[in-house]
């Protein structure tokens, strides 16, 4: 028996390489019954249109899963952290979407305090027992791709990370409410990113 130790070894550590290869930050399935948390500021609860045209709304619609709409609109990371725990513990999400840091962009705060308080909700999310994917904004000055502090974590702890659609959609007029809010058209499509994103990552 002592012999084929080591090939069970060998065996055992490149199934596990093989997995990591195979594709990043894999999601584990969500059963029928879990819920869905959205967690940010104005884009997520969905300022520019009715709620029930807003990204969570349509999410559920894709899905089939209950998604609750935890949006609130000015809201910085600071704030965000203070105010997660309390819904972790409520609504026990199987999956959060964490869609924030907008404001803080706006305001010109720090990046190391935003990517401190999203490294801190990272955390606490894992820490609840709930899976996450993250949604990167872009910085107000360039406006071509998400913040590079959203990559980093993503990287960090190895969640999924939707780092384009905000960015696509801010450059596009016939998607948008006002100057930083989108319309029913760009909050749909950025639910269906959304989804993508938690299908491909096996979420679904």
């Amino acid at each position: 028996m002592n012999l084929f130790t080591p090939i069970r070894i060998f065996i055992l550590l490149l199934a596990a390489w093989v997995v990591s290869a195979c594709g990043d930050q894999k999601l584990t399935p969500l059963e029928e019954g879990d819920t869905i948390l959205a967690f940010g500021d104005s884009l997520t609860f969905g300022k520019g249109t009715t709620q029930d045209l807003a990204y969570p709304a349509v999410l559920q619609e894709l899905s089939g899963y209950t998604v609750i709409n935890a949006g609130v609109s000015g809201e910085t990371t600071s704030q965000g952290l203070l105010r997660l725990p309390e819904l972790l513990d409520k609504h026990q999400p199987a999956m959060v979407v964490l869609f924030e840091g907008g404001n803080d962009i706006l305001r010109n705060l720090p990046a190391a305090n935003t990517k401190a308080n999203l490294s801190s909700m990272i955390q606490l999310i894992k820490s609840a027992g709930s899976q996450l994917i993250l949604v990167g904004i872009p910085e107000k000055s360039l406006f071509s791709s998400s913040a590079p502090w959203y990559a980093e974590l993503a990287k960090q702890f190895d969640v999924p990370l939707q780092d384009s659609i905000v960015s696509r959609l801010l450059k596009n007029p016939a998607m948008k409410s006002d100057s930083v809010h989108f319309n029913s058209k760009g909050y749909r499509e950025v639910a269906e990113s959304i989804f993508t994103l938690l299908d491909d990552s096996g979420a679904f």
